[in-house]
């Protein structure tokens, strides 16, 4: 085989066509002419692919001095495994589709990666753009810095109804699901100037800081639907209504039933759920439990570890007592309880050691502490003849660890519909939307602290992350029969760097060398398999002040 060349004139201009062709002879003729054949029209090849052709077929005799020659260099490219990983997971999701193939929704998706990658700032992103392959991979055609990624931001956030819905009917077409799950969390800010930013109660126990309030609706296998963002002081209760309104007018559901946690599902909310045609299942309190009781609805005895059930005023309630958590209470309440009298006793030790001690100052010491003991309703504390006294009030205690371990779920679904077992299991999944902002806020992706400052810069960010926490889910989920942490296998991923290949001083494409074990093992989990060549972009990215000192 060889590369020919054939040059031909037409019209005052000279055409080239580059052509693969090998030489031969036709069997059975003895002094036959040699003849050769086309085997491919490398015309419209890159140069430097035709140079590479060429090079390896003079020396196809002995391969191994195409590793020596002077006119061939290799260089360590921009890491690739981990991008390339992310963009085929993002394109079987319909996450591509559903942000859209122009430059608007290429950085979105590169947002939502780098998220995924590593979690920072928008200045970060575009740093770890430099060291990744993400304009090569998901076809950026025009550089970019952090100036044009926080206008993406915004562009997500005017977007967002329409990405949601696009991901939605990805991934449940017209088969539409007949259950969500719903929880709110909040998140703490830096800084006072955001637009959303307000006082109330902190989830993260960070005085002294504003926050948002984020609701997070997902289906009924955990995936993330549809994200929220309220204004700080917004209460729980008030943000469900716009949830129902999403299911049943933008994704288009009939059928649904909500699942909340007992302090969202409350009789404002039924009512907004009847009026839709939907069904809830959530639980009731302690309060509310003992009120039931008093009115001779549900019996003590019905708490078993098995599941009992009870219909009262057209509800269904279903109880339960689950013997290691009624344990583990007892246990906490125990030492509580024991490192209160402890603190106690050591204070009447130095009382008795120093008579002129205050004594006032040591009873607000053991008050102090039962206060974040969380003991206030249990014990009293006074001081009597010089000593503090921590007065536990038995009755009280007996009266509440009757209930230890103890929980009742309500609903409005028909027996015939869903069985206690399965009101209990759904309920259960709740814990795929705690899993889901456990995630989002402390475990991968860190959407806390929150820099930016304007609503629609907010909302753009709190999408990315609940996007990226769609990647990281089925991440998790493909490699949950391997011995490690997405973060690890996203590591180990991340090692794998494309090689830059030149002829001659001529770029001759990117190249990909061939895995390790561990690296195959995770592509195999996810049934991905690496190019041999990778495209080549000529977008130029880089962060604002080197961009435009390269301008001058």
């Amino acid at each position: 085989m060889y590369i020919e060349r054939i040059k031909s004139k037409q019209k005052n201009k000279v055409y080239e066509q580059v052509l693969l062709r090998e030489s031969y002879r036709e069997s059975g003729a003895a002094r036959s002419a040699v003849k050769k054949r086309t085997l491919l029209n490398l015309t419209k090849y890159p140069p430097e692919v035709v140079g590479a052709i060429e090079l390896a077929l003079k020396n196809k005799d002995d391969l191994s001095v195409l590793g020596t020659a002077q006119d061939i260099s290799l260089e360590q490219g921009q890491s690739i495994g981990g991008v390339y990983v992310l963009f085929q997971m993002a394109k079987r999701l319909g996450l591509e589709k559903a942000l859209g193939a122009d430059q608007s929704g290429r950085l979105a998706l590169w947002q939502i990666m780098a998220r995924v990658l590593d979690q920072g700032s928008r200045l970060s992103a575009v740093r770890l753009a430099k060291t990744h392959g993400a304009a090569d991979l998901l076809g950026i055609e025009r550089g970019f810095d952090e100036d044009d990624l926080y206008d993406n931001l915004g562009w997500l956030a005017d977007n967002q109804e329409k990405i949601e819905d696009r991901l939605f009917s990805s991934r449940w077409g017209q088969d539409k699901p007949e259950l969500f799950l719903y929880d709110v969390t909040s998140s703490y800010l830096e800084g006072d100037q955001n637009e959303l930013a307000d006082w109330s109660y902190n989830r993260d126990k960070k005085r002294g800081n504003k926050q948002i309030v984020i609701g997070l609706l997902c289906d009924q296998e955990g995936a993330p639907v549809s994200t929220e963002v309220f204004t700080g002081n917004t209460a729980d209760l008030s943000t469900f209504e716009s949830q129902v309104k999403k299911a049943a007018e933008r994704f288009g559901c009939r059928r649904v039933t909500f699942v909340g946690d007992r302090g969202m599902i409350k009789s404002g909310q039924i009512e907004d759920l009847s009026r839709a045609g939907f069904h809830y299942i959530t639980a009731i309190t302690k309060a509310q439990i003992r009120s039931m009781i008093k009115k001779g609805v549900f019996q003590l005895g019905l708490f078993d570890e098995q599941l009992s059930e009870v219909e009262h005023g057209g509800e269904r309630y279903i109880l339960r007592r689950n013997p290691f958590r009624a344990e583990a209470v007892r246990q906490n309440r125990t030492e509580r309880l024991a490192k209160l009298q402890a603190l106690a006793e050591d204070r009447n030790a130095y009382l008795a050691a120093h008579p002129r001690a205050d004594q006032h100052k040591a009873w607000r010491l053991v008050i102090e502490k039962c206060s974040k003991l969380g003991l206030e309703s249990l014990v009293t504390v006074r001081v009597e003849e010089g000593r503090v006294i921590v007065e536990v009030d038995e009755e009280y205690l007996q009266e509440i660890s009757e209930l230890d371990g103890c929980y009742v779920l309500k609903t409005d679904l028909p027996a015939e519909a869903a069985g206690a077992d399965t009101i209990h299991d759904r309920y259960k999944d709740l814990a795929l939307v705690e899993q889901g902002f456990r995630t989002m806020k402390t475990d991968h992706l860190k959407v806390r602290p929150i820099f930016v400052r304007t609503e629609t810069h907010t909302r753009g960010h709190v999408l990315v992350v609940m996007l990226a926490y769609y990647l990281v889910q089925e991440l998790k989920r493909a490699w949950s029969t391997l011995d490690l942490r997405v973060s690890e296998g996203l590591d180990a991923l991340n090692r794998l760097c494309a090689v830059k290949l030149s002829i001659k001083g001529r770029d001759a494409g990117l190249r990909l060398p061939d895995p390790d074990p561990e690296t195959k093992d995770l592509l195999k989990a996810l049934k991905i398999s690496l190019p041999k060549v990778l495209p080549k972009s000529k977008a130029k990215v880089d962060t604002k002040k080197k961009l435009h000192s390269r301008r001058k």
